[in-house]
């Protein structure tokens, strides 16, 4: 795995801000991965950030699941729909965990439900045994933030 320090990180935000933000957001990350007949297809995704890397789970079965373990490169983006517009982006290369699938599924539900015990998190648990993690290791972050140009909107 690259260390942190040592990923291409362009654009206005250090490090520690894409962290920061990367810790903070509530939002689903958008995958973009290359489908069966070679077309890009994007994905969106809950994630966390597992010190250098996104992590998140899904089922064996799922779209996204396929498309990685055909090809493990992907472009990532996660940002805001709202203004000001503002996140950090990438490129990665994927691999699976299907181990941590269970466990990383928790943690996700927990960070974007607030419990385990919401009705989609009591369903989703029904499969957790099944579920995959995936892990994108960024090899290219870009950062992008229009609070000041965007400040009389």
């Amino acid at each position: 795995m690259t260390a942190f320090s040592e990923i291409e990180c362009r654009g206005p935000w250090a490090r520690d801000e894409v962290a920061k933000f990367l810790d903070d957001v509530l939002i689903p990350m958008r995958i973009a991965v290359n489908s069966s007949s070679g077309c890009p297809i994007v994905l969106s995704v809950w994630f966390l950030r597992d010190g250098n890397s996104l992590i998140g789970a899904t089922r064996p079965t799922s779209t996204l699941i396929r498309c990685l373990e055909k090809s493990p490169e992907c472009g990532f983006e996660i940002g805001p729909d709202t203004p000001p517009y503002h996140g950090v982006r990438g490129k990665a290369i994927a691999t699976l965990e299907p181990e941590r699938g269970g466990q990383v599924l928790d943690q996700l539900l927990i960070k974007y439900q607030g419990s385990l015990d919401s009705p989609l998190a009591v369903r989703l648990r029904k499969h957790a045994a099944d579920e995959v993690c995936f892990r994108l290791d960024p090899t290219l972050l870009i950062t992008w933030d229009y609070a000041k140009r965007m400040a009389s909107a």
